[in-house]
């Protein structure tokens, strides 16, 4: 295709997605769904497309943009409590969820064991881009949001290589040093990955907060970079590439970068981007109407056991030492969505001609299809049945900075959305550092000069400047007012 012909196109899919995820909105249907079968629809028609190899790569590339996207909207105050759960969920659980639906498909579906093992792997791991697009549409608690979102962002990094290993074996040749040698190789490739997310993380705030760009859209594309660097450079050093992104986009997206939300904004639009590309392409990828009677029944009695026991007893191995109560165990178990991760897991043993590779590929593919139907509309249902949200979680404020470069000095602009404790509260009762000052109220489009007895309203957005020094506590004061209200950590701002 001439690259004019390429654009036009291009630009026709991106903006059928995007209609298509307002209409999945409206709906109450996953917008990953609805870009499955536009890509469908694409690969029958006009664009056929059969080439596991690139799939896979573009998939993992994809994925890439993903996580780093869920790691700069990640709130470290959030997970940092929910961390440990978060990793035993991806290590520990996704363990559990391989060797329970190996059996399962070994004994009960009569699969040879290599291959068995394959599916297992395969369908264990949960979907960072189906969590982070579905989960927060539903008001949740703060930890248990973090649980399901810290895990999807780590356990891509021992399923790829277990679902590597799993096609080594079998296409004849068995892992090296046994299962205490597979395990071991994957601890190391997350804390080594884990380290370098971090290093990259800490370098990317350090130097960005003390470099003036000459255009604030410069601080988007930078801190996006930082976090695919930190992939390279894990993928370079054979380690787990996607942990090093995950970590090192969460510290850059936690940091005291300017214009910050300004990046994460960025980075959840490329995170769109991706994620209709990626769906798109996975639907071209498949062939429907070839599934045979076969591999849809397999795929939906394995998704079913993975849903309902493999699942389950993951979380109940991995979170149950914290005594995270049993609801919310129980939503945690049912949110552990399956999306594009493992279809492209499944291209891998498709591209190396593994055996029965075709028939794993469909059966896969239609698990991913009808239980992420099933799953992910009734999330905010099975929030409310189990009682650990009650649909009117607080809203946070939002708070964007900027560095003033003639002067020692930070200006700080916070929006007050619907829902935040905020509103009523004067000035004088925010109880700001002397140094920091409220210059300016923007109220409906009009700017005003604020006095003391000056009351916040829902929709104002308030221009702070502030010294560098004092910036974090005015931040840390106006985050606690807004969800705490204005008795909230009563303190000496001195």
């Amino acid at each position: 295709m001439a690259l004019d012909q390429v654009l036009l196109l291009g630009s026709i899919i991106l903006l059928a997605a995007v209609l298509a995820a307002r209409l999945g909105s409206r709906l109450g249907l996953p917008s990953l769904l609805l870009f499955l079968a536009l890509g469908m629809g694409l690969g029958q028609t006009i664009l056929p497309f059969n080439d596991p190899s690139t799939a896979h790569s573009l998939g993992l590339a994809a994925l890439v943009l993903i996580l780093a996207e869920g790691g700069f909207t990640t709130r470290w105050d959030d997970i940092r409590g929910a961390l440990p759960q978060a990793v035993l969920l991806a290590t520990l659980g996704v363990g559990v969820s391989v060797v329970l639906v190996s059996l399962f498909a070994a004994y009960v579906l009569g699969l040879p064991l290599p291959v068995a093992v394959l599916l297992g792997a395969i369908l264990s791991p949960t979907d960072s881009a189906a969590v982070f697009s579905v989960l927060r549409r539903v008001p949740l608690p703060a930890r248990v949001r973090a649980v399901v979102e810290g895990e999807s962002g780590f356990n891509d990094a021992p399923v790829v290589l277990l679902v590597t290993l799993a096609t080594e074996w079998s296409l004849g040749h068995g892992p090296d040093g046994g299962i205490p040698g597979l395990v071991g190789l994957v601890a190391v490739q997350l804390v080594v990955g884990v380290a370098v997310g971090i290093a990259i993380g800490r370098i990317g705030v350090l130097i960005m907060r003390r470099i003036a760009l000459p255009a604030s859209g410069l601080y988007p594309l930078a801190g996006l970079a930082w976090a695919v660097l930190a992939y390279g450079v894990g993928a370079a050093l054979h380690v787990s590439g996607f942990a090093a992104v995950y970590v090192a986009a969460m510290l850059l997206g936690n940091g005291d970068m300017p214009h910050r939300n300004a990046t994460r904004s960025f980075a959840e639009g490329i995170g769109w981007v991706a994620q209709i590309g990626l769906f798109v392409m996975l639907g071209m990828l498949s062939n429907p109407q070839l599934i045979s009677l076969r591999a849809l029944a397999f795929g939906l009695g394995a998704g079913a056991f993975v849903t309902f026991i493999a699942r389950p007893l993951s979380v109940l191995a991995s979170i149950s030492w914290f005594r995270v109560p049993w609801r919310e165990q129980a939503f945690v178990s049912w949110a552990g969505l399956r999306g594009a991760v493992p279809i492209i897991m499944a291209t891998v043993p498709l591209a190396a001609g593994a055996p029965q590779a075709g028939e794993l590929f469909d059966m896969v593919f239609a698990f991913v299809v009808v239980f992420t139907l099933l799953q992910a509309p009734t999330l905010p249902w099975a929030a409310r049945k189990l009682g650990i949200s009650d649909g009117e979680d607080a809203t946070d404020v939002e708070i964007e900075f900027a560095p003033l470069d003639t002067i020692k000095a930070d200006m700080m602009q916070v929006h007050v959305p619907a829902g935040s404790r905020l509103h009523g509260v004067t000035i004088r009762e925010l109880r700001l550092p002397r140094a920091s000052v409220v210059s300016l109220i923007i109220r409906e489009g009009e700017p005003f000069t604020p006095k003391p007895d000056q009351i916040v309203r829902t929709g104002d957005d308030l221009l702070i400047v502030t010294n560098g020094a004092d910036r974090k506590k005015v931040e840390s004061r106006l985050r606690s007012i807004a969800s705490g209200g204005r008795l909230a950590r009563w303190q000496d701002p001195s």
